[in-house]
Order: structure tokens, then sequence, then C-alpha cells
């Protein structure tokens, strides 16, 4: 039986893809909620080129589902969509206040 627990470590690199099957960028990093220890968000790198200029998008934890046969996660997501998603460059990290995580959380719908 398969475990149904992963570490950060592996899922950090992880590609992420739309539905289409195009990826999107990969996971470089995880939100957890200090209180209940859940992860709120994954961020994943977009844009820029071998990592230059690669912006970062926080992405609902609860949009990605892992696809065994891509060896990644999908989100129902397109390309456009993302880029018009809150963002920030790496070394410019926010706060995740209740105003930011408000914002991603309104800008996907939820």
């Amino acid at each position: 039986m398969a475990s149904d627990v992963i570490s950060s470590e592996r899922v950090e690199g992880t590609n992420v893809y739309n539905v289409a099957g195009d990826k999107l960028g990969s996971i470089d990093d995880l939100m957890i909620d200090k209180q209940s220890g859940q992860v709120r968000y994954a961020v994943m790198e977009f844009g820029g080129f071998l990592g230059i200029d690669t912006d970062r998008y926080p992405l609902p934890w609860n949009m990605l589902k892992y696809d065994t046969a891509k060896g990644g996660y999908v989100v129902p997501l397109d390309k456009r969509q993302i880029e018009g998603a809150p963002r920030y460059a790496n070394d410019a990290v926010p706060d995740y206040d209740d105003t930011y995580r408000t914002n991603i959380d309104k800008y996907y719908g939820l």
C-alpha cells in the first residue's frame, strides 16, 4: 500500500501541468498553516528563463491533483490565467496575511 503522505522535499521541484498536459511550471515552495499544520498553498515557479526573472505564484493546495502518469500535479488553469494571477519575485516574499490570502483565494474563485 502506498503512503498517503509525502516529504516537502519531494514536492518541491515537481512539475505542474494544466488539464491539456502543458507544463506550467514547477513547485518551488509550500506554505503551511502554523495552527493546523495543513498545506495552504503550493508556490509555483513560472516564467523567466533558467530560473532568472522567474516569478512565484501561490496556488491553493486543494487545486492541485497529483497525476501518476505525468509524475506531476495538474491544475484546472491555463497559462493566461496564471499570467494574471497574484505573484511575487523570489526576493520579495509577501506576508501571507489575511488580505493577501483573500486576494489569492478570490482570484481562483475560492
